[in-house]
């Protein structure tokens, strides 16, 4: 029998953890825009620019784009389409398959992902501060990293989670 004053036990599902995955993305992205307004850009939001990390240094298809990062195709499309119009992006049509272009990041865009990479550098060197954080934060992506392919392989091969 439990006492008025004890909390109920939390049964962590995955469900509760997909939840709270998705509550710290949108944090975070709270976070890129203070840093966005921070560096005085205002013509890409949040959402953009992890489009930007995406894509990286590497030379994408759109559907590699959409694979690596798991995005719907209509607002990829959209913001791909503004990112090309505020020159984060360059698109050009794939020498093998002219329907199908080909994305690579624009220097605008490669000097803004370095000056996020910079304050983020920053943030992980002051929150780090010691060996036992960083291999909390090691650990927590490794179990984030086991969680995505569980949910991969479920998706792929049929089995329940």
């Amino acid at each position: 029998m439990s006492s008025v004053n004890e909390a109920p036990e939390l049964v962590v599902t995955h469900l509760e953890i997909a939840r709270l995955i998705e509550r710290a993305h949108r944090r975070f992205l709270d976070l890129l825009r203070v840093e966005l307004t921070r560096l005085g850009t205002d013509d890409i939001s949040p959402s953009q620019v992890m489009l930007l990390f995406t894509i990286g240094s590497d030379e994408l298809s759109v559907r590699d784009l959409l694979e690596r990062g798991h995005y719907l195709g209509s607002n990829a499309s959209y913001n791909l389409k503004q990112l090309v119009e505020a020159d984060y992006v360059h698109r050009s049509a794939s020498l093998r398959d002219r329907r199908s272009a080909r994305l690579r990041l624009t220097d605008k865009a490669n000097a803004l992902c370095e000056a996020i990479r910079a304050m983020h550098d920053n943030v992980n060197r002051q929150s780090a501060r010691n060996v036992s954080d960083a291999q909390e934060l090691e650990t927590a992506f490794n179990v984030l990293r086991r969680l995505e392919l569980l949910w991969t392989d479920s998706l792929r091969y049929g089995e329940g989670v």
